[in-house]
């Protein structure tokens, strides 16, 4: 308590007085204080070097701290993170141990300290979190086995205008290959970008994306213009379940960490904007450590596609024993004395159709299931479940395929004449 201090003070000045007045001895003055000779010895050494200021008690914490960060390699840190406000201890850690080995630079703790002390963290509110469920989704072992694509939530430049950022990144190496603000969001628009990021980096086996346009439809097999497209060029279109965005949470993490250094605040405009996107990219493959890749950056575990972008589409072929038939310009095909609608995004594509039954067949596009064309049904009926529901199995490589033997039957609408 305070009062206890101010005693002890004041005992130290009594002996101080008794000292100078009476001249005891030593042994005297320890015995009348009920304290030892030395503490006395202690207390007139320090009234003789410093006077009474000297009484009051000292500091313990060392003068010199032999384990503290020298200064350059603080200042160091502090830096880092101010170019840098997003990366954790750990990142920042790991990018300076990657450009000068040879220093020694402090522990993840003790950088999250050196943050703290100069004002450079935020309290993190805890949030609820779903908990995550089994996908039915292809695991990406390989670079280029799957590319995530998406449309970053559309914000205002400073001048107002409109910024749709489109991004490309392999799932398996997190490398971003597009991060681009598109002038639109329509599919001729988007083909034309892939065009160019499929030039320049090949093609994947799979594209995985949400539900929206211009990447899905509502139509049989949820395709759109743009994944038919992809099916031509030989690229699975792969579809996360509706709401549920943290199927494709690697891209989804790698908006956020966009958002943050990129658009907090946005540009004055379009041009500039798009060079925030451009330097973060860059950033991002070559230079940020990734907590997935140990450490490593993207760019360390990335190589282009052994698959070059064709200048012509592939045309698919079909098994034998399949029926071809090609969509007219509304998307239907003639089967027998019936015209059976598929939906604009087939226009004029092949189209296989598999018997399995007696007046009952399987209808294909390239490697998609359609549906079940029926004879025995003369109307037309909605498609019962969306292709991103239909039943998946993992084969022995670790890879999800269709269940050819069990499909659930899609009845799509067919008439007469």
């Amino acid at each position: 308590m305070p009062w206890k201090e101010t005693v002890v003070m004041e005992e130290r000045f009594r002996l101080i007085e008794r000292w100078k007045e009476s001249q005891e001895s030593i042994s005297d003055l320890a015995k009348r204080f009920e304290v030892s000779r030395k503490t006395v010895y202690k207390w007139l050494e320090r009234y003789e070097l410093g006077g009474v200021e000297d009484l009051a008690d000292r500091s313990r914490r060392p003068l010199v701290q032999a384990c503290r960060t020298p200064t350059e390699l603080e200042q160091w840190i502090v830096n880092l993170r101010q170019t840098h406000p997003s990366w954790g201890p750990k990142k920042l850690k790991r990018f300076l141990e990657r450009r000068q080995p040879e220093l020694p630079w402090p522990a993840e703790s003790t950088v999250a300290l050196i943050l703290d002390r100069n004002g450079l963290t935020t309290k993190r509110k805890k949030r609820r979190r779903a908990t995550p469920s089994e996908q039915p989704l292809a695991h990406a072992k390989e670079p280029n086995d799957i590319w995530s694509i998406d449309f970053k939530g559309w914000f205002q430049c400073g001048d107002g205008t409109r910024c749709d950022p489109l991004t490309v990144s392999d799932a398996s190496t997190r490398f971003l290959l597009c991060c681009h603000a598109m002038e639109r969001t329509t599919t001729p628009f988007v083909m034309a970008k892939l065009t160019k990021v499929f030039r320049e980096f090949g093609m994947p086996a799979r594209m995985r994306s949400d539900n929206g346009s211009p990447f899905a439809s509502t139509g049989l097999g949820g395709l759109s213009k743009l994944s038919v497209w992809w099916i031509r060029l030989g690229i699975l279109p792969e579809r996360i379940e509706p709401g549920e965005p943290q199927q494709n949470g690697r891209h989804e993490r790698m908006h956020r960490t966009m958002k943050q250094e990129t658009a907090n605040p946005p540009a004055e405009d379009a041009p500039k904007q798009q060079r925030s996107f451009d330097e973060f990219r860059r950033v991002y493959n070559y230079e940020r450590p990734h907590e997935a890749l140990a450490g490593d950056c993207p760019a360390d575990h990335y190589k282009a596609s052994s698959r070059p972008y064709p200048e012509r589409l592939l045309e698919l072929e079909y098994p034998p024993g399949f029926e071809i038939r090609k969509a007219d310009d509304s998307g239907k095909i003639r089967w027998k004395q019936a015209r059976c609608r598929l939906g604009e995004a087939l226009a004029h594509e092949v189209i296989g159709v598999e018997a399995i039954d007696d007046g009952v067949h399987r209808v294909w596009f390239g490697p998609v299931l359609l549906g079940l064309l029926d004879e025995r049904k003369g109307h037309s009926q909605a498609a019962s479940k969306e292709a991103s529901s239909w039943p998946r199995e993992v084969n022995p490589s670790g890879e999800t395929v269709l269940d050819r033997d069990n499909p659930i039957v899609l009845v799509f609408g067919w008439r007469r004449g």
